[in-house]
């Protein structure tokens, strides 16, 4: 594997869980921290500590620079106009929450028409799902094929001239599957939805972007994919938990009423009214998440160290061999991208499996006692496991600290599930 030796960078693996070492396969539901994130946030509590854009003295004024700084350095990381379209925000979900609750109170009407998949996580679900009851508006979804892939040439038929929005995750967090926003996005603008390009104007139709699996193993460019919302969450690309990222275009932002109510979203207030501050700080109420934006910036570093298209290579290449030593388990039932060889080009780095007659939650504790992490549940995503005929999954994921030997430590521990239940 690439990446053979970094493990050293992330302190948590110097622990041991049940006696053994640790073994990390939950990074889809959270990412460990290395040294140099965790260093940067400890910094900013014993150099600079003090709240941001509001105070002249040189702990504020240090402290704004790096939490501004960062911000800078989100638009850079995913080709932003302008540092003025990024909001940071508690997480993904708040991320899609906010827009739901802004721009989509604003411009769903009766009849209007929104459209997601049959991956989605409850987070870009149900914002969507009670945004359409409120309004009596109509929500359709993106079916998933046999093979585990999403039918996006089912999509160009479901779109109509009440369809305003197009809401998609880029990679499913139960199965893994990768959804090809740049085809989605060709296909919107075929409709006459979709703005050319990340500076395009006004569309008809816009795009949301789920970036919370894919943001972190692949990164994200708006010139190769003009959207217009973008969500992720710094938690699960190595940075603290409590912080989110959201972009919009600035042309749809400026149209967006504030989501919350407070200090620093104001610029000027009477007893009677109040006018908001300026893009982007009028949907950033209250003293914001600053250490955890900092951490986010040592974050960034380290992933752009590595590389995206390394850290892609690497999580594929690892769920691959993850995927050949379950083949080898008799009757586990693997879900996910299905297409010969080549699943691992249609996903990321996680794999769900069952195991024949052994309730994922008993598979998950006795991994667990072999010191190996992984997640099990319908990982929020109940919709999904529903049309994969299960009510849940054990699912493994991967990251950059991950390496073959974490691989057939899972193995050997699922062999132990086996000799357990006779399987």
């Amino acid at each position: 594997m690439m990446f053979n030796g970094i493990k050293k960078d992330f302190p948590i693996f110097d622990r041991e869980v049940n006696g053994k070492r640790l073994v990390y396969l939950d990074s889809a539901s959270t990412s460990q921290k290395p040294r140099s994130v965790i260093d940067a946030e400890k910094a900013f509590y014993e150099r600079m500590n003090a709240n941001v854009h509001r105070g002249i003295h040189a702990l504020s004024q240090e402290a704004t620079a790096a939490y501004e700084g960062v911000r800078e350095k989100v638009r850079a990381f995913i080709g932003a106009r302008e540092a003025g379209e990024i909001v940071f925000t508690r997480g993904t979900t708040e991320s899609i929450n906010l827009v739901a609750s802004t721009w989509g109170e604003q411009n769903i009407s009766e009849g209007d028409e929104i459209v997601v998949s049959a991956l989605e996580h409850h987070s870009n679900l149900v914002p969507w799902q009670q945004l359409c009851k409120r309004k009596k508006a109509l929500l359709k979804v993106i079916p998933l094929l046999k093979n585990g892939l999403l039918n996006i040439d089912a999509l160009g038929g479901l779109l109509g001239p009440r369809t305003k929005l197009v809401a998609l995750t880029q990679m499913s967090n139960a199965i893994g599957t990768i959804v090809p926003i740049k085809k989605v996005v060709q296909i919107v603008r075929d409709a006459g939805g979709a703005a050319v390009g990340a500076g395009g104007g006004s569309a008809r139709i816009k795009v949301l972007v789920d970036g919370a699996q894919s943001v972190a193993h692949a990164g994200f460019d708006l010139s190769e994919m003009p959207v217009d919302f973008l969500a992720f969450s710094s938690h699960k690309m190595l940075g603290p938990t409590g912080v989110g990222v959201l972009y919009v275009k600035r042309e749809i932002l400026e149209t967006m009423p504030p989501y919350q109510f407070g200090g620093e979203m104001v610029k000027e207030v009477s007893q009677t009214d109040a006018k908001w501050n300026d893009l982007p700080w009028r949907f950033e109420a209250g003293t914001p998440n600053i250490a955890g934006v900092v951490g986010l910036g040592a974050a960034l570093d380290y992933l752009h160290k590595l590389g995206f298209d390394a850290i892609l290579k690497h999580d594929r290449e690892l769920a691959g061999c993850a995927r050949e030593k379950l083949s080898q388990f008799p009757g586990l039932v693997m879900y996910g991208p299905e297409d010969g060889g080549r699943a691992e080009l249609m996903a990321g780095g996680i794999v769900s499996f069952n195991v024949p007659g052994v309730h994922p939650h008993d598979v998950g504790s006795i991994l667990d006692n072999e010191g190996v992490a992984v997640r099990t549940g319908h990982h929020c995503a109940q919709p999904l496991m529903e049309r994969l005929g299960c009510d849940a999954t054990v699912r493994v994921s991967f990251y950059v600290y991950n390496d073959i030997s974490d691989v057939d430590a899972a193995a050997l521990a699922l062999q132990k599930v086996y000799d357990i239940f006779n399987v």
